[in-house]
């Protein structure tokens, strides 16, 4: 794989990239900015490198326009227009500001991402060359999406962490000090509030987008996401006997929000209803972006995160149950964990008794994301280091496996498994107890599909192996990434999405997991690394 040497002001960078991608393209998802107006067109001239070692082809029109006869000639190009297919040695010019937001170019995802099913809405002619935003408010983190309303083109999306993290890493702990008292209430909406519209503000800078023509935002989230957004109802989330009914999360007064976005103050925001407590709108959207109720019965859809939901259509009903997964499907909470981000270990190998590793945008290791904690912690019970029950063998240190020693160690502890087993037997016990309703078992699941930050990465057999995933056909395990955010861009472009949410939520059924009987039982079993 060719790899491309970037000469910043303090350091030194080497990533390695696939053929195909721009230089810009490139350095967003290595998370190195450079400035831009244009979206990547060549437009404003504005992402000027300069090329030190390698060969890159002629110039574009759109360079020759913006560069003059003496700046080609030291090098000068411009990002968006360099197609690398060699080893490239360059100095980046104009680097862009230091932002908290992840810059991402829409097709990290499953493949099916920007395929609408669902004809486009009919707009008015006011509306055309104005933009919308979809918007996925995760309990870890939050992504959202540009388009423009008349084609439906992807125009660009930001990821960044939930500032309410800082309140509590889980929905309980957020909720709790949500309902202390109605200041409390509001900070921690305005956490949120003001981190979409930063998020927003960071596309307007760096893309060169007029917020003031965004008309329409769309925006969806597990139920305690959206009343703690809201903060309408978040008492009654505390209250069990609340879990398995409606909750209404509507907002009392957008307009506001809506001019602290610096969006359109007329802009029509919808926050789309859940389903009950702890299943939220994320989940519908997945459901319908996976169209999983329009193939046979059998079909999975598990939603990894922090307060994970899973969807089982049997053919007749959706049944549908959240679990408590904890933060370390995200990387969060684990010692050595980091979020899908560069500098993220993703992949682990076994080979001849080594392990080996892929770090994300080949950068530096850092820590490990989600689907390298999986990996890792397969290859240990594999090569007898983990015990099937989540134990080291007496060759390993007492203060973990390390897989890197240096400036940095990263380091797996007896406690980073802990926390896996206990996400793990929460998402076992979910996929069971729904398939006992449905009067179904593991063999009779024909399609499952993994959306979630480890979405698009996981390595199904290693999956399968430790019990995470239950044990079908690799083939018919499909990595769909983000399907709530994907779901929600479908809603806020096509009303056909839109009228389907109501037919799902008329055909689903909710188990509350806490009131099942043998809930420890189950619990227990699934701590085990083995198969489900």
């Amino acid at each position: 794989m060719p790899t491309l040497l970037v000469q910043l002001e303090a350091e030194e960078r080497r990533i390695s990239f696939v053929f195909g991608q721009s230089l810009r393209h490139i350095l967003d998802g290595a998370d190195i900015g450079v400035r831009t107006g244009c979206r990547g067109t060549g437009a404003c001239g504005l992402c000027l490198v300069r090329i030190e070692v390698g060969e890159v082809g002629e110039p574009t029109f759109a360079e020759s326009i913006h560069l003059d006869n003496a700046q080609r000639a030291q090098g000068m190009r411009l990002a968006c227009q360099v197609i690398p297919q060699h080893d490239l040695r360059i100095t980046l010019l104009s680097p862009a500001p230091k932002s908290a937001w992840r810059r991402l170019d829409g097709q990290e995802a499953w493949c099916g991402k920007r395929c609408l099913v669902f004809p486009l809405r009919n707009l008015s002619p006011l509306v055309k060359g104005s933009y919308g935003v979809a918007v996925d408010l995760g309990t870890t983190h939050i992504r959202l999406s540009l388009h423009d309303l008349a084609s439906g083109h992807w125009l660009a999306e930001r990821w960044g962490l939930n500032p309410q993290v800082t309140v509590g890493s889980d929905i309980i702990t957020r909720l709790m000090v949500a309902s202390e008292s109605p200041e409390q209430a509001r900070i921690v909406s305005q956490q949120a509030v003001m981190a979409i519209g930063e998020a927003l503000w960071d596309i307007a800078i760096r893309e060169g987008i007029d917020l003031q023509q965004v008309v329409r935002l769309t925006l969806v989230g597990n139920t305690a996401m959206l009343a703690l957004l809201s903060g309408q109802n978040v008492g009654r989330l505390l209250q069990p006997d609340h879990w398995v009914g409606a909750i209404d999360c509507a907002p009392d007064d957008t307009q506001a929000w809506a001019i602290a976005w610096g969006i359109h103050p007329q802009a029509v925001v919808e926050v789309l209803p859940p389903l009950a407590g702890f299943v939220g709108s994320d989940l519908l959207a997945g459901v319908i972006t996976t169209c999983l109720t329009e193939h046979e019965a059998g079909s999975l859809l598990i939603d990894f995160g922090t307060n994970s939901e899973i969807a089982l259509w049997d053919g007749q009903i959706l049944w549908v149950a959240s679990a408590a997964g904890g933060p370390a499907f995200e990387g969060s909470g684990i010692r050595c964990g980091l979020p899908a981000e560069p500098g993220a270990i993703y992949r682990v190998t076994w080979q001849n008794g080594v392990f080996d590793f892929t770090v994300l945008a080949g950068s530096e290791p850092r820590g490990f994301c989600g689907s390298g904690l999986v990996d890792l912690i397969a290859g240990l019970v594999r090569s007898g280091q983990l015990t099937r029950m989540g134990r080291f063998s007496p060759t390993i240190p007492s203060e973990g496996f390390g897989l890197i020693r240096g400036e940095r160690d990263l380091v797996l502890t007896k406690r980073d498994v802990d926390m896996f087993q206990r996400a793990k037997a929460a998402i076992g016990v979910g996929i069971q107890v729904l398939l006992a309703n449905a009067g179904m078992g593991c063999q009779d699941l024909r399609r499952i599909c993994v959306s979630g930050a480890f979405g698009s990465s996981l390595d199904v057999p290693n999956a399968q192996e430790i019990g995470l995933l239950p044990r079908i056909s690799p083939d018919r395990v499909e990595l769909c990434g983000n399907t709530a955010l994907t779901g929600c861009e479908e809603v806020l472009l096509s009303p056909v999405a839109a009228r389907r949410l109501q037919h799902l939520k008329d055909r689903a059924r909710i188990i509350n997991l806490s009131q099942c009987s043998d809930f420890d039982t189950l619990f227990l079993e699934n701590l085990y690394l083995q198969p489900l």
